[in-house]
């Protein structure tokens, strides 16, 4: 059977109708959530514009409540960024990248990271996580108080399972650095790690799909040899790019006409349809990434789309979103810009 060859067009106007952005949804929040794979949040207030661009009703607060009732879960997962995800997401995503987050980990720092007592220094953390949410520094200095090095406080996460608690890494607090043990904060979170592979291939495709098993094992941060088993478990369509390659999505997925018109939309910073597993969709135009993306410092900056890709960045300043486009933009799209900025400068100073 020939597989059906999907243009970058079609890609695109896929991803952003999984993304939410063709249209603002209706979904519950915490649904939306699990339907977009999660939130990227190094940046907290990322989160809740990002939300903001793809819900019809969200408000500020309502992100935040559904962090304190442990409805929506903040941590370091996928490539060892902070993330938001629903609690029902939150342990197959963990038991999924555990390992190979701690073999990186022991990669990354392979002079030092040997000499490290890992097991002893995650006992310790444990220990002290007992009482309560620590911050990260009394978290540090209490590994330091120990003999145990800086390092010990970097591969931690890797060794016990900690989330963000708020309301740090909200709106309202922006440094996320108020840890809790995730046994406290989400219980019952038996799964294995095959499992929780295939949860992580399945929230993928779902929310990033059609794409290829190196695009998801990119996403993921994990080998394509450790995401190909759940490749079996799954029932699965397959496509081909305009480059032969196969794609892989899950059946049902929303595929719209290629000519589906796309309004302007405001990204946030370090939003995840413009990473480089999403490249083959080309939201991000490839000329423009060296002026999104600062790969030494890192560094984003928040962008806006014009017909499903970047066209510009944005920033709030003084109560106004001002906006600096990379291109010409039309009479018809300018206004339309601008209505959307008046809404947003609005979400900001609400």
């Amino acid at each position: 059977m020939v597989e059906r060859v999907l243009t970058t067009r079609e890609l695109n106007r896929a991803l952003l109708a999984r993304q939410l952005l063709l249209e603002r949804s209706d979904l519950p929040l915490v649904r939306a959530v699990e339907r977009i794979g999660g939130i990227q949040a190094q940046y907290a207030p990322s989160a809740y514009i990002g939300l903001w661009s793809r819900l019809r009703h969200f408000d500020r607060r309502g992100l935040t409540t559904a962090l304190e009732r442990r409805r929506v879960i903040q941590a370091s997962l996928m490539r060892a960024t902070i993330h938001i995800v629903s609690a029902a997401d939150y342990a197959p995503f963990l038991e999924g990248i555990r390992t190979v987050r701690r073999e990186w980990w022991a990669r990354v720092g392979r002079r030092q990271a040997g000499s490290i007592d890992m097991e002893g220094a995650a006992r310790l953390v444990r220990s002290f996580l007992r009482d309560g949410p620590r911050r990260q520094r009394e978290l540090v200095e209490v590994l330091q108080a120990e003999g145990f090095p800086r390092m010990a406080w970097s591969g931690a996460g890797m060794w016990v399972d900690m989330v963000r608690v708020p309301p740090s890494g909200t709106w309202e607090q922006r440094r996320a650095d108020l840890y809790g043990l995730a046994d406290d904060w989400v219980p019952n979170r038996s799964v294995t790690e095959a499992d929780g592979r295939v949860h992580l291939l399945r929230r993928y495709l779902g929310a990033f799909g059609p794409a290829s098993l190196a695009d998801a094992s990119n996403w993921a941060g994990l080998p394509v040899t450790a995401l190909r088993p759940a490749v079996d478990a799954l029932r699965l369509r397959r496509f081909r790019d305009e480059a032969g390659g196969e794609l892989l999505d899950l059946p049902r997925a929303p595929l719209p006409d290629p000519d589906t018109p796309a309004p302007v939309r405001f990204i946030p910073t370090w939003d995840a349809i413009l990473l480089a597993h999403a490249r083959r969709t080309q939201i991000l135009p490839e000329q423009f990434r060296p002026r999104v993306f600062d790969t030494k410092t890192p560094h984003s900056v928040p962008t806006f789309l014009v017909d499903g890709a970047v066209a510009g960045t944005w920033r709030y300043e003084k109560g106004r979103i001002r906006l600096e486009p990379f291109v010409r933009l039309s009479r018809e799209i300018r206004r339309a810009l601008d209505e959307e900025a008046v809404r947003l400068a609005a979400f900001h100073a609400d």
